[in-house]
């Protein structure tokens, strides 16, 4: 583990980071996630987090395996038909990475979500924060509406709302 790391998540203050995204901000990306959902199957998470928890920062927990545990924990798994996206955001470590359900996976290449999260991490280097989320979440609205077109039969199985941990 790296020390320098370790003091970043210790001493920058939660909502220090979070001002990336502000309410209004927030309530856009939730309004796009609707948007997006009434256009295919899929099911959309955006998570926001600042700092890593304590144990996952000791154990050195890279930001592919957090977006991993909370793809488990957030049950973006257990869709109906399996397309379930989640879009993760660590902010101090700058990361973005994206987990998408089997059913998304194998229609979906990874090179198109490691794309999409380059994409938004420059977008995020310049401080577009908003602009780097709406960005991703309307060219992933293109794949999952040519693999998942929407029918008669839509639930929303998740929230829309950005979750901020």
């Amino acid at each position: 583990m790296r020390l320098a790391r370790l003091l970043r998540h210790l001493l920058l203050p939660h909502w220090w980071v979070l001002r990336a995204f502000p309410v209004a901000s927030l309530r856009r990306i939730e309004r796009a996630i609707a948007a997006s959902e009434s256009t295919h199957q899929g099911e959309l998470r955006v998570v926001v987090e600042a700092n890593l928890p304590l144990p996952a920062l000791l154990h050195g927990q890279s930001a592919r395996a957090r977006a991993i545990d909370l793809f488990a924990q957030l049950r973006v798994w257990d869709t109906e038909r399996n397309s379930g996206v989640l879009i993760y955001l660590q902010l101090i470590d700058r990361r973005v990475e994206i987990v998408a359900d089997r059913g998304v996976s194998a229609r979906v290449g990874q090179e198109f979500w490691e794309d999409v999260c380059r994409r938004m991490e420059t977008a995020f280097r310049t401080g577009d924060f908003e602009g780097g989320t709406l960005f991703a979440l309307s060219t992933i609205t293109q794949a999952l509406s040519e693999h998942f077109p929407a029918d008669a039969q839509r639930d929303d199985e998740l929230p829309d709302a950005p979750l901020l941990l």
